[in-house]
């Protein structure tokens, strides 16, 4: 898998990938009520077990998840952690992206608080061979209002290893048209531009996300391959599609692998990485994706590696931090 090349994860949620036993313990710390008490018993309630109707279904499966961030340590442990399991996976360079909202939401935190504990979790974590960067999302829902809120929270720590503001959630119901004057303010503040687009939605929004939203990278894009001028402009543009095969089957934004348009997008020249997106909802890690993109997929070793070096194209580092993570992978 790593052919020579280093091993990138530009699409993970920090939040979407908790481990049952941090869970638990911090379940049992603070008083909290769980469904189950046995890891295994626990797993089926924040673990997709098997494919959802769509995207909301899938989003379900973080609300136990979001009970147990209780304080700013738990925040930071959670990030933490992240960090530790994207070594122990062998992957080299990672964003890891969070609602802050989302993640205050539930106990009443200061969103500024939970972007804080996450920067001091990246600082605290200098110590472990993996260079990570972080991203604030703008979680769509929350509509446009509590959107200032996450912006000013990636701006505020934008020298702290925040690099970019990202826009996810329902994608269907919330559409980035509401969000064009945050991402203006992102830019002007000196923030690279993401957006989840073509997951929930058609080739359309992810015209949008480029044209009106500026994002230079585009969370899923599944659905682009549905209008040929919406993947005109990706290939035009060099916008990174950031891929999650098995996110897109068990969201059913693919009814099936064989059907993904992964494959496709690698052929065609466009600029598509392979990601995690969710590892403990998912039940995955990185190792898995590139198996699936081998297996399933049907893609060879060269193309396993054209996944590895669009990554690192595509990722939020300067030239030098790319040549060094070129030089020595591992």
């Amino acid at each position: 898998m790593r052919n020579g090349l280093p091993l990138i994860d530009l699409h993970r949620h920090l939040d979407g990938n908790l481990r049952l036993g941090t869970v638990l313990d911090l379940a049992r710390e603070h008083g909290l009520s769980l469904p189950a008490w046995e890891p295994e018993e626990l797993r089926p309630h924040v673990q997709v077990m098997s494919r959802e109707p769509d995207l909301l279904g899938f989003l379900a499966k973080f609300a136990l998840l979001k009970r147990v961030l209780v304080d700013y340590d738990a925040v930071r442990r959670i990030a933490r952690e992240n960090l530790e399991d994207a070594v122990a996976e062998g992957i080299d360079y990672i964003e890891l992206r969070f609602s802050p909202y989302f993640m205050a939401e539930e106990h009443k935190l200061d969103p500024f608080g939970v972007v804080e504990a996450c920067c001091d979790a990246l600082e605290e974590a200098r110590d472990l061979p993996v260079l990570a960067r972080l991203i604030v999302i703008i979680s769509r829902h929350y509509g446009p209002e509590v959107g200032e809120i996450e912006l000013e929270t990636a701006l505020a720590h934008r020298h702290r290893g925040v690099v970019a503001l990202d826009l996810a959630g329902d994608e269907a119901n919330f559409p980035g048209e509401l969000f064009v004057r945050h991402f203006a303010r992102a830019r002007d503040g000196g923030l690279r531009l993401v957006a989840h687009a073509g997951e929930a939605s058609g080739a359309s929004s992810v015209g949008q996300a480029v044209l009106e939203l500026g994002a230079e990278r585009i969370g899923h894009g599944v659905r682009a391959v549905e209008d040929p001028a919406v993947l005109e402009l990706l290939a035009e543009r060099r916008i990174a599609l950031e891929c999650c095969p098995t996110s897109n089957l068990q969201t059913s934004t693919v009814p099936d692998l064989s059907r993904h348009p992964l494959p496709f997008f690698l052929q065609s020249g466009q600029l598509v990485t392979l990601n995690t997106d969710d590892p403990s909802i998912s039940g995955i890690d990185l190792a898995h994706e590139y198996r699936v993109a081998r297996e399933e997929l049907g893609l060879s070793e060269e193309e396993l590696a054209q996944l590895q070096r669009n990554a690192l194209e595509a990722a939020f580092l300067t030239p030098e931090e790319r040549r060094r993570l070129l030089a020595s992978p591992g």
